[in-house]
């Protein structure tokens, strides 16, 4: 077993799913476990470790490398400590089957964790390290909820060069990602008793159509505007709720919409553009947004000399796109220019038998090695 797969193994031991999915003081609850751990490694490799309270009994955890001389610039390296709920607890119980590593976190997020954390490590036993490059990896809470995190960071004004921020991408630069708008649109009916629906009127059927021309000819408007590296933005129709029971007219009907947004597109003007298209078709709707923090999509560019050098130090030509939303445009937002690498597929992400292929992982660590070795 590798040094990389180890330290993926132990980290997949010790449950962090987000307290946001769990009852209160449940055993599987938090990062801290995770954290303890890498501030521990930390001090074995010489490393300084620290703390930072987000929410209660939720922190941060900060590991830095101090270059030899003054600081010039500095890269951050962020990756999630949280994970979504478990089918299973065997799910915490690391297998290593056909080349792959199956756990939950595996490739969303933990797999990143390790790389980036051993990478770092890799780097501080070397002789050389950077001369003005400070180097810092921060194990993030709470992305999979509301990204308290990297908002806590962003709120204190956290100053970076450039912010590589782990989530599988399959070892691939990004440097754009969609934003992720959640919308609650209702109709509003008139009750009645259901042995005389002629009394009444249906919010349910009038939602009907709503969700029938948003899915269509909606999702066929945001098909026009091409993203060179997202694509086109999306929709979809995710909850339903309306009526009480079977025998009384609907007065009202609730639906959540994820609209997935593109580089310039606000919250307010997607809420605006639903509700005039609605209007346009003389659908009585009302819409309104749901998420209490901004989740805006992310654009870096890519002509950026730190992102040049890493898609160079890493043998690749061109950036990607990605279609989820992370961290990384709540740090960009900020302020800090940032893009997206790690090791493993979106795909496995959340699913009940999640797994990272394990040539991923020594891979993904070399490469970033070479990145940060490539820093003066």
């Amino acid at each position: 077993m590798t040094n990389t797969t180890k330290l993926l193994s132990e980290l997949i031991a010790l449950p962090s799913v987000n307290s946001s999915f769990l009852p209160a003081n449940h055993p599987h609850a938090g990062e801290a476990r995770v954290a303890d751990y890498l501030a521990a490694h930390a001090k074995r490799a010489g490393l300084d470790a620290e703390f930072q309270s987000v929410l209660p009994d939720r922190q941060n955890i900060l590991v830095r490398l101090k270059p030899a001389g003054k600081v010039r610039r500095t890269i951050l390296l962020a990756p999630h400590l949280d994970t979504v709920n478990v089918v299973s607890d065997t799910q915490f119980k690391p297998v290593i089957r056909s080349g792959r590593l199956y756990g939950r976190g595996a490739c969303d997020t933990k797999g990143s964790v390790a790389v980036m954390f051993g990478a770092l490590c890799d780097l501080a036993a070397l002789m050389n390290r950077p001369r003005d490059t400070e180097i810092v990896f921060i194990g993030l809470v709470d992305e999979e909820h509301g990204q308290s995190g990297s908002r806590f960071l962003a709120k204190k004004k956290f100053k970076a060069d450039l912010a590589i921020v782990g989530e599988p991408t399959r070892l691939v630069l990004a440097t754009a990602h969609k934003g992720s708008v959640w919308l609650e649109v209702e109709t509003r009916g008139r009750a009645a008793h259901g042995a005389t629906p002629w009394f009444g009127q249906n919010a349910v059927h009038l939602m009907a159509r709503v969700v029938e021309a948003l899915e269509t000819d909606y999702v066929a408007s945001l098909k026009k505007k091409i993203h060179p590296l997202l694509g086109f933005g999306t929709l979809n129709v995710g909850t339903i709720c309306g009526g009480t029971q079977p025998n009384i007219v609907p007065d009202s009907c609730v639906i959540g919409v994820d609209r997935r947004t593109l580089p310039g597109e606000s919250e307010s003007a997607t809420r605006l553009a639903m509700s005039a298209f609605l209007k346009s078709r003389k659908l009585n709707a009302t819409v309104k947004n749901v998420k209490f923090s901004p989740c805006p999509a992310l654009e870096t560019s890519e002509n950026l000399p730190l992102v040049k050098q890493f898609l160079g130090s890493i043998s690749q030509k061109r950036v990607s796109g990605l279609h989820y939303f992370c961290d990384a445009a709540v740090l960009g937002s900020s302020g800090i220019p940032s893009v997206v690498f790690g090791p493993g597929d979106i795909a496995q992400a959340h699913t009940a038998d999640e797994w990272i292929e394990i040539s991923q992982l020594e891979q993904g660590r070399a490469m970033l090695l070479n990145f940060l070795k490539s820093l003066p």
